[in-house]
């Protein structure tokens, strides 16, 4: 069994493995044999190490002499790691009216993509108001024109629903959708000509009698 996963809320070490016999693997992985645990616990203060159960179901279970201390500290330094490496995804609302004018509709859709580009979910909806929910196509309307204009940034992870006097879909973005910026290349500045260097002025003439 490999250590990482070892679940630490319910690991027994040292003299609380209660097993009459246990297989002993020793701190560089070899296998030392069945034992019972009070010899097992003996060899590993021999090289001030931990007897760790670290597989209670096997018969007899399975123990390792390692550094346990030393086992969590590795185990909650991977943990903070791959916490610092994960994105957290979150859904940003768009509401829209039935009544969106063009500039109006424009403007929601940059957030939607800019939502997206940035690796957001995006959750476009349309609240009807009292006589509006006669109308409600009219929202179905807006939301597959939406769906259709950001469609090679998004894909649909909810078709336009209706939830009461609300209509809403649900967008998420593209893997591929956000592409790395090309390298610009720094300006080369062009070579400046080198001057000449300076000539020795001519030896004077001698003066004629």
């Amino acid at each position: 069994m490999r250590e990482d996963s070892i679940d630490k809320r319910f690991i027994r070490t040292n003299d609380r493995i209660r097993a009459r016999e246990i297989r002993v693997i020793d701190d560089e992985g070899q296998q030392i044999g069945i034992l019972p645990p009070y010899e097992a616990l003996k060899m590993a203060r021999e090289k001030n190490l931990d007897l760790v159960e670290i597989s209670p179901t096997a018969t007899p279970p399975v123990c390792r002499i390692m550094d346990y201390g030393k086992f969590l500290y590795q185990q909650e330094k991977k943990e903070r790691e791959a916490k610092k490496h994960q994105k957290t995804i979150t859904v940003k609302e768009v509401k829209f009216r039935i009544n969106v004018d063009d500039h109006d509709y424009e403007t929601k859709k940059n957030h939607v993509l800019r939502f997206l580009d940035e690796g957001d979910k995006v959750k476009a909806t349309i609240f009807f108001r009292g006589r509006e929910m006669t109308r409600t196509n009219l929202g179905r309307q807006i939301l597959d024109r939406l769906i259709k204009d950001v469609e090679e940034k998004a894909i649909v992870e909810f078709r336009p629903r209706q939830e009461g006097n609300t209509l809403h879909a649900i967008l998420a973005p593209k893997k591929d959708a956000v592409q790395a910026k090309p390298h610009k290349p720094a300006e080369q500045k062009p070579r400046q000509p080198q001057a000449a260097p300076p000539q020795a002025p001519p030896p004077p003439r001698a003066n004629q009698a």
